[in-house]
């Protein structure tokens, strides 16, 4: 049976969905004011991969996935570059679709716009205001009263105590408490009327927290299986998403949350505000986009993600070893049969949260059976098993030929072929180190073995 992280109960627990045939799942998206970076490539990942699983687990899943298309940020940035919100937003949501087709991330089956549903987020502050739980500050703001919601702090575990004023929120005198934070603010003078919104309380817009509340209410119910995103939106972002839901509808909002782990640079969090970020398009200048998806799901989703030009060309080459195993066999990818010893023990590593590392690991062992054996049906088993993680689906001289330019494979490529080829010969498999030699002469690399061990030159 499946198990699942879920921070709200700090444990590892067998998922039940709310219907026994079917999976809600909502997973926070972009703002969408610039282009995505590589932290934004391992939340549209990550979450494509276990919607696949999901899926490949025979359940009906219903995925959305939201873009935040107004903000502070975009309102900004607009501005700045004088232009209107819509012609930015629109531009910035194209390149995003463009960034995740490349990492083979599929579409999710609803992909909802904030500015599309005002009239739900009006509704939930109205319900909000009838329950007591929200008011209109002098300044024409109207806020969440988190005092008065008895499970405040769930999910981050953090006590009404340990967010005093001042140290994680900024201190209002139109609030009636530091911690209260907005559901709809006020329209600014300097705005554009685009960006307001006729309400019961005045012209305004809705704060970012309540954006996701009405998106995912409205379209997978008051009450739903799965809300996923980055570890950095735990606090604030998510722990007022359930006041609010929770506070408007008088229900559990959400039964299982996942976070996926930081992606770090020199230990550090990537962020546009540390300045130390790389998009995505910046990144697949240099690697090809399978790479960069390989790269991601080696590691497990709940770990930190270290990158590094190193790490890449580490995950090109172990990629490259995939790739190599399928170019000499036929395969056709089918449907995966689970009663096998390999489908099986990817089935248990998939099913102990999501561990992509280990049903990587899984695979790499199926590629080492179709090196000795060159069965097909191993290789279509290796095939297979690797498109559920939207791996390995591409003609493999294609994939060993890309990126090297037009003499075939690049340096890490090449020294992972013969990092296997030393694998080989110390296991006495002569036939699989012939053959990976065999290979190499034939993409134009000439193998000279010495005392000292191979050294290789192009041809």
């Amino acid at each position: 049976m499946l198990k699942i992280y879920n921070t709200l109960a700090r444990d590892k627990q067998e998922f039940r969905p709310i219907d026994v045939s079917k999976v809600r799942m909502y997973v926070c998206g972009m703002t969408v004011y610039d282009y995505c970076h590589l932290g934004h490539a391992r939340v549209m990942v990550v979450f494509d991969v276990v919607q696949r699983w999901l899926r490949a687990s025979g359940y009906d899943v219903t995925y959305v996935r939201n873009i935040t298309d107004i903000d502070d940020k975009i309102i900004k940035r607009a501005a700045e570059n004088r232009e209107s919100i819509h012609a930015l937003t629109q531009r910035f949501i194209d390149a995003m679709h463009e960034d995740a087709d490349a990492l083979g991330v599929q579409r999710p089956d609803h992909e909802p716009r904030a500015t599309q549903y005002i009239p739900q987020m009006l509704d939930m502050v109205a319900q909000l205001e009838q329950n007591g739980l929200a008011y209109q500050a002098a300044d024409g703001d109207v806020n969440y009263a988190v005092r008065k919601f008895d499970g405040y702090g769930k999910l981050s575990g953090k006590s009404l105590e340990d967010l005093r004023a001042g140290e994680r929120v900024e201190v209002d005198s139109n609030k009636h408490d530091p911690l209260d934070f907005v559901l709809w603010k006020h329209a600014r003078p300097d705005e554009a009327a685009e960006v307001q919104w006729d309400s019961k309380w005045g012209k305004g817009r809705p704060g970012w927290h309540l954006e996701c509340s009405a998106m995912g209410s409205e379209l997978l119910g008051k009450h739903f299986d799965i809300h996923g995103g980055g570890a950095d939106l735990q606090f604030p972002h998510h722990e007022n998403e359930i006041a609010q839901s929770e506070g408007a509808h008088q229900c559990q909002y959400v039964n299982y949350w996942m976070h996926n782990g930081f992606v770090r640079v020199d230990n550090e969090k990537m962020s546009k505000s540390l300045g130390n970020f790389f998009t995505i398009r910046e990144v697949l200048k240099k690697y090809d986009a399978e790479v960069v998806r390989f790269f991601i799901l080696r590691a497990h989703y709940r770990s930190p993600l270290n990158y590094s030009d190193a790490h890449l060309d580490d995950a090109k080459g172990a990629l490259t070893r995939l790739y190599t195993a399928l170019k000499s066999v036929t395969a056709q990818a089918a449907a995966v049969g689970w009663n096998g010893d390999y489908a099986l023990r990817f089935k248990d590593a998939m099913d102990d949260d999501f561990n992509t590392a280990e049903a990587l690991a899984v695979l790499f062992d199926l590629a080492n059976e179709v090196n000795r054996t060159q069965s097909p049906s191993a290789a279509a088993e290796l095939k297979s098993l690797a498109g559920v993680l939207g791996l390995l689906q591409r003609d493999p001289q294609e994939f060993l030929q890309g990126g090297a330019g037009a003499g075939g494979l690049d340096d890490a490529a090449i020294n992972a072929l013969i990092e296997s080829r030393i694998a080989a010969k110390k296991t006495k498999d002569f036939a699989e180190a012939d053959r990976i030699r065999k290979d190499l002469l034939e993409a134009g690399i000439v193998l000279e073995d010495t005392p000292n061990g191979s050294t290789w030159r192009r041809a």
